[in-house]
């Protein structure tokens, strides 16, 4: 689900695949050439009529990107294959996608493509939650999930929990900007994230912002562990006995279990409360006053579904739902910090529509330039890079390519994003070619070639609420604060369920607004 996990119920929905080779430091992500020949072998038939380049993919292509990211190399392949190709890499075969039509027909065809990979390495963390449903179960649980994402409750939660949590961490960052020490953005937005999603979802105060949270460091050992598990040689981590004595499966079952007692104990709170009140929704667009959480939605609709159930739902919202909003954050003040006459129109728009308040939900629609900054951010560094498909039965994509029922395929987001046959100055932050005037760019309004919150029926369900998290917190840090980057700091890429810097954001900051002004501006709320 963060954007928001609710990006896309994101991050895991659409997990990353890390390519292993026992030779190599861990988390490297290419394989053994012979392990890459023998899969080309086994999986590829000589007289393969896909039509489909085969990508020549070798431990030397990318010796210089090792331990970084997986979508870098695929966009060197799409450059030297074209916009799909096969990649025969590790123990699998996937199918390449870096074309908008083609991505069309797979995003939208849910039925004849699966999450497949993606549900077999991550039901270890979700369970049953939507996140991986698949056929009747997340048609089921979606039906249930979406009404409690309604407008009244986003405008309710814009005020309440949005504008509240980013105040916190420009009062924690006032203090950074008056003695000049250098911050690490990143940590910090992560931190301001798990806080939101708390507040929105359970109503409860992770208070990562001013304490440590055993939480960030779970949900991020789960991630990582669903990643690993998509490339291991063999599924040995289904053998529950070996589980119990491998460092890398106890730390994983620490994790999830820190996750699941945490979610456990908040619905349990809330339960208790519900019944107490005899609370039922009695209104399409219902909202408890006091605790206008998605939990107290989902309680108070009284719907038949079992803790467990309800526990893995909220669970997806929680791990997905903080992760990929904090990493959007983290970008689009790097770029801005890259380019002044952008940040200048950012703070000047942000200065005028607000007026030294608070932003409202009626205001965010005025933030345009704002929002085309954010929304050119996902598409550089699109959150996640790559989704996962599995095709179910024989199809032929456009372009008169031929896959088989099993086939798995990466669709990848960057590529399709960076792609200089789908977008003019491709790889230049460039807000203003997003019309301000026009909607907010999505896949339906671009065809498919902007697709951050994915698209057809398993598009992510939290995308307004990821938006408008990430404009609220935005606008309040331009608001009231300068930064810039400290200098000389080596600013690259790796993979956790989203782009994430390899060593932090390190930003110097200074104050925008007076004290007295900061206080002004939250009391007039």
């Amino acid at each position: 689900m963060s954007l928001s996990c609710f990006h896309s119920l994101s991050s895991l929905s659409h997990s990353h695949i890390l390519f292993s080779n026992p030779s190599l430091p861990a988390h490297s992500w290419v394989s053994p050439d012979w392990l890459t020949s023998l899969t080309r072998s086994l999986t590829i038939s000589k007289d393969d009529d896909s039509g489909i380049p085969i990508a020549n993919a070798k431990l030397e292509d990318v010796s210089d990107l090792l331990g970084g990211a997986l979508f870098l190399p695929l966009f060197k392949w799409m450059n030297d294959y074209g916009p799909i190709y096969r990649l025969a890499a590790g123990p699998r075969n996937f199918v390449v996608v870096s074309d908008p039509a083609i991505a069309k027909h797979v995003l939208r065809n849910y039925g004849k493509y699966s999450k497949g990979l993606v549900s077999e390495v991550s039901e270890f963390l979700f369970g049953s939650g939507f996140a991986i449903a698949e056929g009747p179960l997340w048609t089921a649980r979606r039906r249930a999930v979406v009404p409690s994402l309604h407008k009244k409750y986003l405008s309710v939660i814009v005020d309440r929990v949005f504008c509240k949590c980013a105040e916190r961490l420009v009062e924690k960052l006032q203090t950074n900007a008056e003695d000049g020490t250098a911050v690490n953005m990143e940590e910090n937005f992560s931190q301001l994230t798990l806080d939101v999603i708390g507040m929105s979802i359970f109503n409860y105060n992770f208070d990562s912002l001013t304490a440590d949270s055993p939480v960030i460091d779970a949900v991020y050992t789960a991630l990582k562990e669903a990643e690993a598990r998509s490339t291991d040689i063999l599924p040995y981590w289904k053998v529950k006995a070996l589980c119990k004595i491998i460092p890398r499966q106890i730390r994983a079952e620490k994790a999830v279990t820190v996750i699941r007692r945490t979610v456990e104990e908040l619905i349990t709170k809330c339960k208790e409360i519900v019944e107490a009140e005899g609370e039922r929704i009695d209104e399409e667009e219902y909202i408890n006053d006091s605790d206008p959480s998605i939990l107290r939605f989902l309680l108070a609709s009284r719907e038949e579904v079992s803790s467990v159930q309800l526990r893995d739902d909220l669970l997806s919202m929680l791990v997905a739902g903080h992760e990929t909003t904090g990493s959007v954050l983290t970008w689009t003040v790097y770029l801005l910090s890259k380019n002044p006459r952008s940040l200048k129109k950012a703070q000047e728009e942000v200065d005028r529509v607000l007026q030294g308040r608070s932003p409202s939900y009626e205001d965010v629609k005025e933030l345009k330039f704002l929002t085309r900054c954010i929304t050119e951010s996902m598409r550089l560094y699109p959150h996640p890079p790559v989704l996962i498909r599995r095709a179910q039965a024989a199809d032929v994509l456009p372009g008169n390519y031929k896959v088989n029922a099993g086939q798995d395929i990466m669709i990848s987001v960057y590529n399709i994003h960076h792609s200089s046959k789908v977008w003019e100055r491709a790889e230049e932050f460039v807000p203003e070619r997003f019309d301000l005037e026009g909607p907010v760019p999505n896949e339906t309004n671009t065809d498919f070639r902007y697709i951050p919150f994915s698209g057809g029926p398993r598009k992510c369900v939290g995308d307004q609420f990821a938006l408008l998290e990430s404009i609220v917190a935005l606008a309040i840090f331009l608001q009231h604060l300068n930064f810039e980057l400290v200098p000389d700091q080596n600013i690259s890429m790796t993979t956790g369920a989203t782009i994430h810097t390899t060593n932090g954001l390190y930003m110097k900051l200074s104050p925008r607004l007076t004290e007295s002004a900061f206080a002004s501006s939250s009391s007039s709320r």
